[in-house]
């Protein structure tokens, strides 16, 4: 067996994703209650007692508000980086010493039968980043919550055979919507939130070479939904001669549902 992965859930208001390979059973991110990260696993057939840890993308309560209690209550180690742990520790409560586990930013380090690298990204968090796993010669990518993609980005997630970028907001709905000023500035900075139109457009420049699954996550309840991302991606891809079900699978990580489980 590979990879196996699943999104439990991914928008604004709780992310949280399994990944899977022979020796590992890993969270990326908890952002949702213990309970509800629980029902995900149960709902996937993974007892929350055989996990092996969970890695920490960035300290906003949408990717952390679980984790404290899973470490505690099933004494699982939570990976993280310096900055991340410096801004998150207050808010897990009280973590074994034995579970705080630190990588550095731009290394690579092993976990049992996996190979992880985590890159940084741009949002207005203290040390935010992405990771790349990689295991039997296949490669599974995850880059949310950040507000422009450099070309570093690009070819850290280049040649993923699974693919979950943000597409977080349409920028007409965003510039048009509720959200008070402050809050739209802050969306669509270059340390806030990428468009639909830069997914779609990140596509393109990763995924000429293989035929990956990508999935688009952490969409705005307020200003996206599903239907005008998927639209949005694939008139982008059109454009540039990718031709979905050729090329590459395009798909979707509801915001408060699991995916079915994907296997490589």
């Amino acid at each position: 067996m590979g990879f196996r992965y699943c999104s439990l859930a991914s928008g604004s208001s709780g992310n949280s994703h399994y990944l899977e390979t022979p020796e590992n059973k890993l969270l990326i991110d908890a952002g949702l209650s213990g309970k509800k990260i629980q029902e995900g696993l149960a709902h996937i057939g993974v007892d929350p007692k055989t996990l092996t840890g969970i890695l920490v993308t960035h300290e906003h309560s949408d990717h952390i508000k679980g984790v404290g209690i899973l470490s505690r209550r099933f004494n699982l180690p939570i990976y993280a980086n310096q900055g991340t742990w410096e801004a998150m520790e207050d808010c897990l409560g009280k973590i074994k010493p034995e579970n705080k586990k630190y990588f550095e930013t731009e290394g690579t380090f092993i976990l049992n039968d996996m190979s992880i690298n985590p890159f940084g990204i741009h949002h207005d968090a203290k040390e935010p980043v992405g990771f790349c796993f990689y295991h039997d010669s296949k490669k599974v990518s995850f880059v949310t919550d950040t507000g422009h993609v450099c070309d570093k980005i690009k070819a850290k997630v280049k040649d993923s055979d699974i693919l979950l970028i943000e597409s977080n907001h349409d920028v007409n709905m965003l510039r048009m919507g509720s959200y008070p000023w402050l809050l739209k500035k802050r969306v669509e900075s270059d340390y806030g939130h990428i468009s639909n139109e830069t997914a779609g457009n990140l596509i393109v420049d990763v995924c000429q070479t293989t035929r990956p699954i990508v999935l688009l996550g952490h969409l705005s309840k307020e200003n996206n939904f599903p239907e005008l991302a998927i639209q949005t991606v694939q008139n982008i891809l059109r454009e540039n001669k990718l031709v979905e079900g050729r090329d590459l699978q395009l798909l979707l990580a509801p915001r408060d549902e699991p995916t079915q489980v994907f296997e490589l």
